[in-house]
């Protein structure tokens, strides 16, 4: 499990347990995550790498502008993870 900067992951603990974020930096032990809403760009989370899972390597306009370091905005960050949600839950719910 290697987590880098723009990947989606999914919190396993915490009250943000099953929700989606983005990683905007990590380093040994920590990630800095933020979704646009409840955790915004101008506050985001620092969370332990192993209270995260992997959801996925994302190729979405925004990863790519966080990779970059390009200005990104919460509704930008909010956008992506929707469609992400929806795709996922799809998925999971009977979409083999």
């Amino acid at each position: 499990m290697n987590i880098s900067k723009s990947d989606i992951v999914e919190s396993t603990a915490g009250r943000d347990q099953g929700r989606f974020f983005f990683v905007l930096e990590t380093d040994g032990m920590y990630a800095t995550i933020a979704d646009g809403k409840i955790r915004k760009l101008e506050h985001p989370k620092r969370k332990k790498l192993k209270h995260l899972r992997l959801a996925a390597r994302s190729d979405s306009r925004v990863a790519e502008k966080l990779r970059q370091g390009d200005a990104v905005l919460n509704s930008e960050l909010r956008k992506a993870l929707a469609i992400f949600g929806q795709e996922f839950n799809s998925q999971n719910q009977g979409g083999e």
